[in-house]
């Protein structure tokens, strides 16, 4: 391959849904979006563990909803009307994130993507896949797979 063929592919563009979640910046691959809803009441699920606040039904499929605050480490978030649910594709599935608020669509490309620090400790260096800035912002990019990887998460949901 020639050396400006390399260049082009290493320059494609990605887009990104940015969000807070425990008053920090995090993103998600917007290919991996389904929908983007307003908080709404949750079906409860009994002895769920604490990330999973329930179920909804969306257009007749049932669809667990977890914190994801608490997936990465931080407080519970409180829902209100001003909290926003996620809904993305994991395999066949599909799963909603309550987060604190949705933000802005990041365009940028992979150069723009710089990997994380890798840190002896710490809840959510393994969710990380990268970090983009953003102005004086570091924004994160959450890797979904590695999120969901563990089959539990989903068993346990529904």
């Amino acid at each position: 391959m020639l050396d400006g063929q390399v260049n082009a592919m290493e320059r494609f563009s990605l887009e990104f849904i940015s969000l807070i979640v425990g008053k920090q910046s995090f993103c998600i691959e917007i290919d991996r979006i389904r929908e983007i809803r307003r908080w709404e009441p949750i079906t409860m699920l009994p002895h769920s563990p604490n990330y999973v606040l329930g179920v909804v039904n969306l257009r007749g499929a049932v669809i667990p909803i977890l914190d994801l605050a608490i997936k990465l480490g931080f407080d519970p978030i409180s829902p209100t009307k001003r909290n926003v649910i996620i809904i993305t594709s994991f395999e066949t599935k599909m799963v909603g994130f309550l987060v604190d608020a949705v933000s802005e669509i990041l365009t940028v490309t992979n150069e723009d993507i710089k990997e994380a620090p890798k840190m002896n400790s710490g809840t959510i260096n393994h969710l990380v896949r990268g970090v983009i800035t953003n102005g004086d912002d570091m924004t994160r990019i959450v890797d979904i797979d590695v999120l969901l990887a563990h089959q539990e998460v989903l068993e346990n949901a529904i």
